[in-house]
């Protein structure tokens, strides 16, 4: 703890979290607003339209939010950080804090990745509610369901274990993401085209690895009744 550089955890929260914030908004409110217009015209057929508040509640808050939102992240500050540490090890600033005693990971890895497991928990909030709201939007223009109606309907539909099955996966793969990003800044050899090689390396498996994480925990949390 004595070594946990806060400052820089804090600048990197900054940059991963707050200046964030908007293009996650946009993006999750748009995602809400297509499944439910989809949702609304497919259900009509049957006379089902009110099961477009379940089908976009549950499915945002446990599903397309925390997806979502985590290869937004993988590839806007995942790339960055792959970029800014391949940078520093072509410069060999990464060999000279070597020579000064200083570790690497503690000093450049460890700070982004605790700002990713803390920023994409808030991050995968902000875009539940922003789906949420494209929803309602949509069920209200289309669908002729008053807010008042489709928050009701959504207070049944959904339930605490929807939300905390978001919540709980949003940190496990802040991690993987920060994990994969860094070590693979840290694998750049000295040429543009290993850092280009690697950036790319690394976005696309942080995708990969978010997906079948978000299967693995999709059949866990089934398997336990969730």
């Amino acid at each position: 703890p004595r070594g946990l550089r806060l400052t820089s955890i804090v600048h990197h929260l900054d940059r991963v979290g707050w200046q964030a914030i908007s293009i996650i908004l946009l993006i999750t409110f748009l995602i809400g607003a297509i499944i439910a217009q989809q949702a609304i015209f497919n259900f009509r057929r049957f006379g089902a339209e009110d099961y477009v508040v379940n089908l976009v509640g549950i499915l945002v808050l446990r599903e397309i939010s925390v997806l979502i939102v985590a290869i937004m992240v993988a590839g806007r500050s995942g790339s960055s950080y792959t970029a800014e540490l391949g940078s520093m090890k072509m410069r060999e600033e990464v060999d000279a804090l070597r020579t000064m005693g200083i570790d690497p990971v503690e000093m450049l890895m460890l700070p982004r990745v605790i700002a990713l497991v803390v920023a994409l928990p808030i991050l995968t909030f902000l875009g539940s509610m922003a789906a949420l709201v494209g929803g309602e939007l949509v069920a209200w223009f289309y669908g002729g369901m008053s807010p008042v109606i489709f928050l009701s309907r959504l207070r049944d539909a959904v339930s605490l274990h929807d939300f905390y099955v978001g919540m709980i996966k949003a940190p496990v793969m802040a991690l993987v993401i920060g994990i994969v990003a860094c070590s693979a800044g840290l694998k750049v050899k000295g040429s543009a085209a290993s850092l280009g090689f690697q950036t790319t390396a690394s976005v696309v498996k942080s995708i990969f690895l978010v997906v079948v994480l978000d299967g693995v925990f999709a059949i866990f949390f089934a398997s336990i009744g969730w």
